[in-house]
């Protein structure tokens, strides 16, 4: 566990103001064109009642008029001929006086970027991160919905933009409160994300919240070396696992170690056989780890409750230019890539992998349109991730993002501008105001 030094267990390591300067509010300065967030307490009206001193109409004849608020889809309002009454004020003492527990379970559903905005409200609101009644009804209600979060580092200073797929904008999260050797983002689980970096010459590892701008930096390994990690978090029992695989480092074969937050210590677990590893991607699915390999040709798997590995023959597809492993729901394993010798012959495909006949079968092409306008040049590299049966593709020199959805086989791009960094890393997320670091 990270010392007292650089540790910060509170949310209130950034103030009121600047979480609803900059957390709050979507990515303005650098995303001009992107959807404004939903308003809360909006002026659009849904009354039945229609305009001042327009003439009564039955309800057969009702003028219906199309309107679409910003943010939201296009919406059929019906007015009537009615003469509107000045609304009703809400009395302060009466609305003082909502019991605690209907204010937290009403809150809990609002999205968790829009509470920011609500914290200005007043002082009440301002503390309700750290009331541990919220946190109770935050952790029963469903999930926000799929996030994307990119990272990067301008000038040394840690940025982080956040798009939501739900309500399709993007939100600036501040990340000030990182130390400067957390420089490469592993991954993101559960509403945690993790990041390691070199302290000097000393490999580190720790797990943040965002939402809660809490952090700890993790003991080290007992073999002490950069490698491939990746984390899960199990909201069950309220715990995270950190796995860094087996790796070669001089004339060393490292052994597979893995994190537990629930005793805080790395336990030591089987070296992985000798292969030839093709891809530095994992994916992580059903308490299995899987890593690409040429030889032997197929995948070597991780059993992380037994802490063993076991090869699967699993041939690729014929002329596979480049494959990445995506995990989705349940035991589906995905593997996305390139097929084709020349440039105009390319194309990116999708296949699953049949656990039974341990083969890959096609499940999707991506629409040539789709791949001219994200790959223009052969040689350019993308980048492939997935989460929930979602696979996010982001091109290294176009600086755009597209989404597919496996389930309802709907591909569609990714609005705004917070993906063209070039030094950008980006994942999935899951925000969450119950996710605990510890």
């Amino acid at each position: 566990m990270g010392g007292a030094g650089e540790s910060s267990e509170s949310g209130s390591g950034v103030s009121n103001s600047q979480l609803t300067k900059t957390g709050a509010f979507p990515d303005e300065e650098s995303c001009p064109k992107q959807v404004s967030p939903i308003r809360v307490g909006g002026s659009r009206t849904t009354s039945p009642l229609g305009s001042v001193g327009s003439r009564n109409t039955s309800p057969s004849r009702q003028k219906v008029i199309k309107t679409k608020p910003r943010g939201l889809d296009e919406e059929t309002l019906a007015t009537f001929g009615k003469a509107i009454h000045p609304d009703v004020q809400m009395e302060d003492n009466i609305w003082a006086m909502l019991p605690e527990d209907l204010l937290n379970e009403i809150l809990a559903r609002v999205p968790p970027f829009m509470i920011f905005r609500l914290r200005s409200v007043c002082k009440r609101w301002n503390s309700i991160l750290q009331d541990n009644s919220f946190l109770k009804f935050h952790s029963q209600v469903p999930s926000h919905g799929p996030c994307l979060l990119t990272f990067w580092k301008n000038s040394q200073t840690p940025q982080c933009s956040v798009f939501s797929l739900p309500l399709k904008t993007w939100y600036r999260i501040p990340f000030n409160f990182l130390p400067q050797w957390a420089f490469w983002l592993v991954g993101s689980s559960g509403g945690l994300v993790c990041f390691s970096g070199l302290d000097g010459l000393t490999f580190k590892t720790l797990v943040c919240n965002p939402l809660t701008q809490t952090w700890r930096t993790l003991p080290s390994m007992n073999y002490n070396q950069q490698r491939q990690l990746i984390m899960v978090v199990d909201r069950t029992d309220k715990s995270f696992k950190v796995i860094a695989t087996s790796d070669i480092y001089g004339d060393k074969s490292l052994p597979t170690e893995v994190y537990d937050s629930k005793i805080d210590k790395w336990t030591v677990h089987q070296i992985m056989p000798a292969v030839n590893l093709c891809s530095s991607k994992m994916a992580y699915c059903d308490s299995r780890l899987y890593l690409e390999t040429l030889s032997p040709l197929g995948l070597m798997m991780y059993r992380l409750d037994s802490g063993y590995w076991e090869h699967i023959p699993a041939k690729f597809p014929r002329s596979l230019l480049d494959g990445y492993l995506v995990a989705g729901t349940q035991k589906r394993l995905f593997l996305v890539g390139r097929i084709g010798l020349y440039s105009t012959l390319q194309s990116m495909r999708i296949w699953e992998l049949d656990h039974a006949k341990i083969m890959w079968v096609e499940i999707s092409r991506m629409p040539p349109k789709y791949f001219r306008a994200l790959l223009r040049l052969s040689a350019e590299r993308f980048e492939c991730f997935g989460q929930d049966n979602l696979i996010c593709f982001t091109s290294w020199n176009q600086g755009k993002g597209l989404l597919y959805d496996v389930d309802k086989k709907v591909w569609s791009w990714i609005a705004g501008c917070a993906l063209q960094s070039y030094n950008s890393q980006v994942c999935f997320y899951e925000p969450r105001f119950d996710a605990s670091i510890h």
